[in-house]
């Protein structure tokens, strides 16, 4: 009788979800993926595809039955499916709702009914809203748009799952993810798709603000690593910010990519800094970030030909993109 491990990833197809994937791997567990590739793309999962170990099915969490096969006998679930993107979630807050709420439900019941051991959430620092810095995780939640509510309110679901039934769950508030992968097409939002495609059209890349504004981006393999060793441990029930606890500017972002600037209006309701406190992690987990900005930014340059396709954006363009961001974000 086998003694592998197996791991349920959903969204694992996606852009931490396949980091996920090759970690997993890496340490021989087996893996079952659920996407349904409206966010992720196979090619993610391609230099796996002779791995017996790795299950790829496409389907869609809002559809899974509870007492799904794909969890069968899984110890680990990672739940990263969803969709993100601020200004698609204040125009379809329905779709947010249904997918990042009722969709992490249906993952619940099959993990519950499956018995599994540990289930790590996905959850997203946008819960904080305008928050102070560092950022630890018993900051008042004050989520400004259906993106982030959706989210908060998957992680509530997770808890009262962990609650009323028992699940052993950990939630992971993921600060400013990047890495290769990440993704290259669809609405306006990442930064580092806008900037990747306009370095390669050789445009101006288009500066929020005064670009003084800094984010906590956190490297896409030391995020995987964070969930592993969450769904490693005995703890339970907890929650924990993971952030690279080094804020970058976007001014340092152009600085590394090299080429001309143009400025476009600063938008209501985002923060001048985010900054996680991960001192509960470290202490608790062992864990650290590992990968620094400088070399996160060269391995994504050493791939920029996978932006090629990515939408070109201009001022104009990202003008129209976010009127419906001022028009509602704007009393913030």
């Amino acid at each position: 009788m086998s003694t592998k491990k197996i791991a349920v990833v959903t969204g694992g197809a996606g852009f931490i979800g396949s980091h996920m994937v090759d970690l997993l791997l890496e340490n021989d567990i087996e893996v079952r993926v659920i996407d349904n590739l409206s966010g992720g793309h196979e090619r993610n999962l391609a230099h796996h595809a002779n791995d017996s170990r790795l299950n790829f099915e496409q389907a869609d969490i809002c559809n899974l039955e509870s007492g799904s096969t794909l969890f069968k006998g899984a110890n680990f679930v990672f739940h990263f499916a969803g969709i993100g993107d601020i200004v698609p979630s204040i125009e379809q807050p329905i779709a947010y709702m249904q997918t990042n709420i009722q969709g992490t439900v249906r993952v619940l019941e099959a993990s519950r009914f499956a018995r599994i051991n540990k289930f790590v959430y996905a959850a997203s620092s946008s819960c904080y809203g305008l928050a102070n810095t560092p950022t630890r995780e018993d900051h008042p939640i004050q989520p400004l748009y259906p993106y982030a509510l959706s989210k908060y309110q998957g992680e509530q679901a997770v808890f009262h799952w962990h609650n009323v039934y028992g699940l052993p769950v950990n939630s992971i508030r993921i600060f400013n993810a990047y890495g290769t992968r990440v993704r290259t097409t669809g609405a306006y939002g990442a930064v580092f798709g806008v900037f990747f495609k306009q370095k390669l059209a050789g445009k101006p890349y288009t500066v929020v603000g005064d670009g003084n504004q800094t984010r906590d981006f956190i490297y896409v393999t030391d995020i995987a690593k964070a969930f592993l060793a969450t769904a490693q441990t005995q703890r339970v029930g907890q929650i924990y910010n993971v952030g690279a606890d080094a804020p970058q500017s976007v001014n340092r972002l152009v600085e590394l990519l090299g080429g001309e600037v143009v400025y476009v209006p600063k938008r209501p309701g985002e923060p001048d800094c985010t900054w996680a406190d991960i001192s509960k992690i470290t202490s608790e987990l062992g864990w650290k970030p590992t990968v620094p900005f400088e070399l996160g930014v060269s391995k994504m340059v050493a791939e920029i030909e996978n932006w090629k396709d990515a939408p070109l954006w201009n001022p104009e363009s990202i003008g129209k993109a976010t009127e419906t961001w001022f028009q509602y974000m704007g009393n913030k």
